[in-house]
Protein backbone atom coordinates (compact mmCIF):
# COMPACT_ATOMS: atom_id res chain seq x y z
CA UNK A 1 0.00 0.00 0.00
CA UNK A 2 1.62 3.21 -0.86
CA UNK A 3 1.51 6.45 1.09
CA UNK A 4 -0.04 9.28 -0.61
CA UNK A 5 1.68 12.55 0.13
CA UNK A 6 -0.35 15.91 1.56
CA UNK A 7 -1.43 18.62 -0.76
CA UNK A 8 1.21 21.08 0.51
CA UNK A 9 4.14 18.35 0.11
CA UNK A 10 3.45 18.01 -3.54
CA UNK A 11 6.33 19.78 -6.04
CA UNK A 12 5.37 23.02 -7.28
CA UNK A 13 6.51 24.35 -10.51
CA UNK A 14 8.41 27.59 -10.86
CA UNK A 15 11.55 28.67 -9.19
CA UNK A 16 12.67 27.35 -5.50
CA UNK A 17 13.41 30.02 -2.89
CA UNK A 18 16.97 31.58 -3.30
CA UNK A 19 19.05 30.12 -0.43
CA UNK A 20 21.86 32.94 -0.84
CA UNK A 21 22.81 34.38 2.29
CA UNK A 22 22.21 37.93 1.15
CA UNK A 23 18.97 37.32 -0.01
CA UNK A 24 15.77 38.65 1.13
CA UNK A 25 14.26 34.98 1.77
CA UNK A 26 15.91 32.73 3.04
CA UNK A 27 14.91 28.73 2.26
CA UNK A 28 15.73 27.64 5.78
CA UNK A 29 12.39 29.55 7.23
CA UNK A 30 10.90 30.85 4.00
CA UNK A 31 10.51 34.52 5.69
CA UNK A 32 12.21 37.83 5.37
CA UNK A 33 16.02 37.85 6.20
CA UNK A 34 15.08 41.53 7.89
CA UNK A 35 12.30 39.85 10.22
CA UNK A 36 14.50 36.84 11.14
CA UNK A 37 17.09 39.34 12.07
CA UNK A 38 14.55 41.63 14.18
CA UNK A 39 13.78 38.38 15.98
CA UNK A 40 16.95 37.42 16.82
CA UNK A 41 18.02 41.72 17.93
CA UNK A 42 14.81 40.56 20.42
CA UNK A 43 16.68 37.48 21.92
CA UNK A 44 20.06 39.34 22.22
CA UNK A 45 20.87 40.43 25.20
CA UNK A 46 23.37 43.31 23.92
CA UNK A 47 20.77 44.78 21.66
CA UNK A 48 18.42 45.25 24.05
CA UNK A 49 20.79 47.24 26.19
CA UNK A 50 21.83 49.07 23.27
CA UNK A 51 19.20 49.66 21.67
CA UNK A 52 17.85 51.26 25.24
CA UNK A 53 20.93 53.13 25.38
CA UNK A 54 20.25 54.86 22.05
CA UNK A 55 16.30 55.14 22.40
CA UNK A 56 16.95 57.57 25.58
CA UNK A 57 19.93 59.35 23.93
CA UNK A 58 17.58 60.79 21.08
CA UNK A 59 14.48 61.16 23.47
CA UNK A 60 16.77 63.33 25.31
CA UNK A 61 18.12 65.13 22.49
CA UNK A 62 14.40 65.34 20.66
CA UNK A 63 12.78 66.88 23.56
CA UNK A 64 15.47 68.87 25.09
CA UNK A 65 13.42 71.77 25.15
CA UNK A 66 11.51 70.47 27.44
CA UNK A 67 14.13 68.51 29.75
CA UNK A 68 16.13 71.26 30.06
CA UNK A 69 15.94 73.39 32.96
CA UNK A 70 17.98 76.43 30.30
CA UNK A 71 18.80 77.36 27.49
CA UNK A 72 22.06 75.75 25.90
CA UNK A 73 23.96 79.41 25.55
CA UNK A 74 22.43 80.58 28.39
CA UNK A 75 24.16 81.78 31.82
CA UNK A 76 22.09 81.82 34.63
CA UNK A 77 24.78 81.15 37.11
CA UNK A 78 27.32 83.84 36.40
CA UNK A 79 27.25 85.79 40.13
CA UNK A 80 27.91 82.11 41.86
CA UNK A 81 31.47 81.86 39.59
CA UNK A 82 34.60 83.06 41.65
CA UNK A 83 38.21 82.51 40.45
CA UNK A 84 39.08 79.91 43.10
CA UNK A 85 35.54 78.32 43.08
CA UNK A 86 33.35 76.62 41.06
CA UNK A 87 30.06 75.36 42.53
CA UNK A 88 29.20 71.41 42.22
CA UNK A 89 27.25 68.94 42.76
CA UNK A 90 24.14 70.55 44.46
CA UNK A 91 25.49 73.24 46.13
CA UNK A 92 23.62 75.94 44.39
CA UNK A 93 20.07 75.33 44.81
CA UNK A 94 18.29 74.97 40.98
CA UNK A 95 21.50 73.37 39.49
CA UNK A 96 22.01 69.84 40.57
CA UNK A 97 25.10 69.11 38.59
CA UNK A 98 26.91 72.56 39.49
CA UNK A 99 27.69 75.56 37.44
CA UNK A 100 30.69 75.81 34.29
CA UNK A 101 33.80 78.63 34.50
CA UNK A 102 30.55 80.80 32.64
CA UNK A 103 28.03 80.15 34.75
CA UNK A 104 26.13 77.89 32.46
CA UNK A 105 23.72 75.24 33.75
CA UNK A 106 25.95 71.66 32.97
CA UNK A 107 22.69 69.63 32.95
CA UNK A 108 21.38 72.20 30.66
CA UNK A 109 24.52 72.10 28.81
CA UNK A 110 24.82 68.13 28.80
CA UNK A 111 21.18 68.07 27.11
CA UNK A 112 21.51 70.62 24.30
CA UNK A 113 24.69 68.47 24.00
CA UNK A 114 23.29 65.14 22.95
CA UNK A 115 21.06 67.31 20.62
CA UNK A 116 24.22 68.83 18.81
CA UNK A 117 26.14 65.53 19.06
CA UNK A 118 22.85 63.46 17.38
CA UNK A 119 22.54 65.98 14.34
CA UNK A 120 26.41 66.06 13.69
CA UNK A 121 26.34 61.91 13.72
CA UNK A 122 23.71 61.46 11.93
CA UNK A 123 24.10 64.53 9.25
CA UNK A 124 27.96 62.76 8.63
CA UNK A 125 27.18 59.43 8.78
CA UNK A 126 24.13 60.33 6.10
CA UNK A 127 26.62 61.88 3.82
CA UNK A 128 29.66 59.43 4.36
CA UNK A 129 26.34 56.53 2.96
CA UNK A 130 25.32 58.80 0.74
CA UNK A 131 28.74 58.89 -1.05
CA UNK A 132 29.82 55.55 -0.38
CA UNK A 133 26.93 53.83 -2.01
CA UNK A 134 27.63 55.80 -4.80
CA UNK A 135 31.12 55.24 -5.08
CA UNK A 136 30.58 51.68 -4.26
CA UNK A 137 27.39 50.96 -6.34
CA UNK A 138 29.78 52.50 -9.25
CA UNK A 139 32.24 50.53 -8.63
CA UNK A 140 30.39 47.14 -8.38
CA UNK A 141 28.11 47.71 -11.08
CA UNK A 142 30.29 48.57 -13.87
CA UNK A 143 33.47 47.04 -12.97
CA UNK A 144 36.63 46.85 -15.27
CA UNK A 145 38.48 50.31 -15.27
CA UNK A 146 35.52 52.02 -13.47
CA UNK A 147 36.18 49.95 -10.62
CA UNK A 148 39.92 49.72 -10.60
CA UNK A 149 40.09 54.11 -11.17
CA UNK A 150 37.29 54.01 -8.01
CA UNK A 151 39.00 51.75 -5.75
CA UNK A 152 42.32 53.11 -5.87
CA UNK A 153 41.71 56.46 -4.82
CA UNK A 154 39.19 54.62 -2.00
CA UNK A 155 43.10 52.76 -0.87
CA UNK A 156 44.62 56.24 -0.86
CA UNK A 157 42.03 57.67 1.34
CA UNK A 158 42.28 54.68 3.33
CA UNK A 159 45.67 54.70 3.71
CA UNK A 160 44.95 57.99 5.82
CA UNK A 161 43.66 57.37 9.63
CA UNK A 162 40.01 58.65 9.50
CA UNK A 163 40.70 61.19 12.46
CA UNK A 164 43.49 62.83 10.80
CA UNK A 165 41.45 62.67 7.34
CA UNK A 166 38.74 64.56 8.91
CA UNK A 167 40.81 66.98 10.99
CA UNK A 168 42.46 67.83 7.62
CA UNK A 169 39.55 68.68 5.92
CA UNK A 170 38.15 70.36 9.00
CA UNK A 171 41.14 72.57 8.98
CA UNK A 172 40.64 73.10 4.99
CA UNK A 173 36.95 74.37 5.16
CA UNK A 174 36.96 76.26 8.32
CA UNK A 175 35.33 76.51 11.72
CA UNK A 176 31.52 75.29 12.34
CA UNK A 177 29.27 72.75 12.98
CA UNK A 178 28.58 72.37 8.92
CA UNK A 179 32.50 71.92 8.10
CA UNK A 180 32.73 69.30 10.78
CA UNK A 181 29.74 67.62 9.18
CA UNK A 182 31.46 67.36 5.92
CA UNK A 183 34.87 66.46 7.22
CA UNK A 184 33.78 63.10 9.45
CA UNK A 185 31.36 62.30 6.59
CA UNK A 186 34.02 62.56 3.67
CA UNK A 187 35.90 60.51 6.11
CA UNK A 188 33.56 57.76 6.00
CA UNK A 189 32.90 57.19 2.40
CA UNK A 190 35.87 55.14 1.23
CA UNK A 191 35.00 52.60 4.29
CA UNK A 192 30.90 52.24 2.72
CA UNK A 193 32.16 52.31 -0.64
CA UNK A 194 34.82 49.68 -0.21
CA UNK A 195 31.66 47.17 1.80
CA UNK A 196 29.14 47.97 -0.82
CA UNK A 197 31.27 46.72 -3.57
CA UNK A 198 32.63 44.15 -1.94
CA UNK A 199 29.15 42.85 -1.00
CA UNK A 200 27.91 43.36 -4.57
CA UNK A 201 30.81 41.20 -6.29
CA UNK A 202 30.19 38.17 -3.80
CA UNK A 203 26.26 38.31 -5.21
CA UNK A 204 26.87 38.83 -8.68
CA UNK A 205 27.85 35.16 -8.96
CA UNK A 206 24.22 34.16 -7.48
CA UNK A 207 21.68 31.81 -8.42
CA UNK A 208 18.80 35.17 -8.49
CA UNK A 209 21.34 37.27 -10.69
CA UNK A 210 21.68 34.53 -13.14
CA UNK A 211 18.20 33.72 -13.67
CA UNK A 212 17.57 37.74 -14.06
CA UNK A 213 20.42 37.22 -16.94
CA UNK A 214 18.49 34.97 -18.33
CA UNK A 215 15.49 36.29 -18.26
CA UNK A 216 17.37 39.36 -20.33
CA UNK A 217 16.95 42.04 -17.70
CA UNK A 218 20.11 44.61 -18.50
CA UNK A 219 22.46 44.99 -16.18
CA UNK A 220 21.46 48.02 -14.88
CA UNK A 221 18.21 46.97 -14.09
CA UNK A 222 20.15 43.70 -12.25
CA UNK A 223 22.26 46.07 -10.04
CA UNK A 224 19.57 48.42 -9.22
CA UNK A 225 16.75 46.09 -8.49
CA UNK A 226 18.74 42.61 -7.31
CA UNK A 227 22.59 43.19 -6.56
CA UNK A 228 21.73 46.46 -4.59
CA UNK A 229 18.78 45.51 -2.13
CA UNK A 230 20.76 42.22 -1.62
CA UNK A 231 24.24 43.70 -1.02
CA UNK A 232 23.02 46.45 1.23
CA UNK A 233 22.53 45.03 4.74
CA UNK A 234 26.34 44.99 5.80
CA UNK A 235 26.31 48.26 4.81
CA UNK A 236 23.39 49.75 7.00
CA UNK A 237 25.04 47.84 9.99
CA UNK A 238 27.99 49.15 9.24
CA UNK A 239 26.75 52.76 9.39
CA UNK A 240 25.14 52.18 13.13
CA UNK A 241 28.25 51.24 14.06
CA UNK A 242 29.94 54.13 12.13
CA UNK A 243 27.72 56.57 14.40
CA UNK A 244 29.33 55.50 17.75
CA UNK A 245 32.60 56.56 15.48
CA UNK A 246 30.72 60.00 14.09
CA UNK A 247 30.04 61.44 17.72
CA UNK A 248 33.38 60.30 19.19
CA UNK A 249 35.16 62.33 15.97
CA UNK A 250 32.74 65.40 16.45
CA UNK A 251 33.67 65.68 19.96
CA UNK A 252 37.23 65.12 19.29
CA UNK A 253 37.16 67.90 16.61
CA UNK A 254 35.37 69.89 18.77
CA UNK A 255 37.47 69.64 21.25
CA UNK A 256 40.66 70.61 19.00
CA UNK A 257 38.53 73.80 18.04
CA UNK A 258 37.57 73.22 15.07
CA UNK A 259 33.67 73.05 15.85
CA UNK A 260 33.29 76.72 16.21
CA UNK A 261 30.87 78.55 18.17
CA UNK A 262 31.07 80.58 21.32
CA UNK A 263 33.14 78.86 24.27
CA UNK A 264 29.51 78.61 26.44
CA UNK A 265 27.97 76.94 23.56
CA UNK A 266 26.38 73.44 24.60
CA UNK A 267 28.51 70.53 22.83
CA UNK A 268 30.13 67.94 24.64
CA UNK A 269 33.25 68.61 22.69
CA UNK A 270 33.63 71.97 23.31
CA UNK A 271 32.51 71.07 27.23
CA UNK A 272 35.50 68.97 27.54
CA UNK A 273 37.62 71.62 25.68
CA UNK A 274 36.87 74.40 28.27
CA UNK A 275 37.16 71.97 31.49
CA UNK A 276 41.13 71.04 31.07
CA UNK A 277 41.56 74.38 32.38
CA UNK A 278 39.53 73.67 35.56
CA UNK A 279 40.11 70.04 36.22
CA UNK A 280 41.78 70.82 39.78
CA UNK A 281 38.96 72.82 40.96
CA UNK A 282 35.91 70.89 39.21
CA UNK A 283 37.01 67.57 37.63
CA UNK A 284 32.89 66.96 37.30
CA UNK A 285 33.15 69.47 34.08
CA UNK A 286 35.83 67.01 32.19
CA UNK A 287 34.04 63.35 33.34
CA UNK A 288 30.23 64.60 33.14
CA UNK A 289 30.53 65.50 29.04
CA UNK A 290 33.18 62.26 28.85
CA UNK A 291 30.87 59.64 30.52
CA UNK A 292 27.85 60.83 28.09
CA UNK A 293 30.53 60.73 24.69
CA UNK A 294 31.65 56.81 26.28
CA UNK A 295 27.96 55.70 27.12
CA UNK A 296 26.60 57.02 23.43
CA UNK A 297 29.08 55.34 21.53
CA UNK A 298 29.01 52.13 23.56
CA UNK A 299 24.91 52.17 22.63
CA UNK A 300 25.72 52.32 19.19
CA UNK A 301 28.26 50.10 19.56
CA UNK A 302 26.31 47.52 20.92
CA UNK A 303 23.38 47.72 19.03
CA UNK A 304 25.67 47.66 15.39
CA UNK A 305 27.24 44.48 16.51
CA UNK A 306 24.57 42.84 17.77
CA UNK A 307 21.97 43.78 14.34
CA UNK A 308 25.82 42.23 12.15
CA UNK A 309 25.62 38.93 14.06
CA UNK A 310 21.86 38.64 13.35
CA UNK A 311 22.57 39.44 9.82
CA UNK A 312 25.72 37.36 8.75
CA UNK A 313 24.84 33.34 8.11
CA UNK A 314 28.63 32.84 9.87
CA UNK A 315 28.06 33.95 13.20
CA UNK A 316 24.23 33.75 14.25
CA UNK A 317 22.30 30.83 16.01
CA UNK A 318 19.16 29.76 14.54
Amino acid sequence: MSATLPPSSTPTSGLAPETTPGSPVDARGGGSLWREAYLRLRRNPAAIAGAVIVALFILVAVLAPVLAPHGGDDLPGRQYITPTHIPGFGEVEGFPLGLDRFGGDVLSKLIWGAQASLLIGIVSTALGLAGGMLLGLLAGGFGGWVDSIIMRVVDVLLSVPNLLLAVSIAAVLGQGSAAVMIAIGASQVPIFARLLRSSMLSQRGADYVLAARTLGLSPGRITISHLLPNSIGPVIVQATLTLATAVIDAAALSFLGLGGGRPETAEWGRMLTYAQNELAVAPQLAFLPGICIAITALGFTLLGEALRESLDPKTRSV
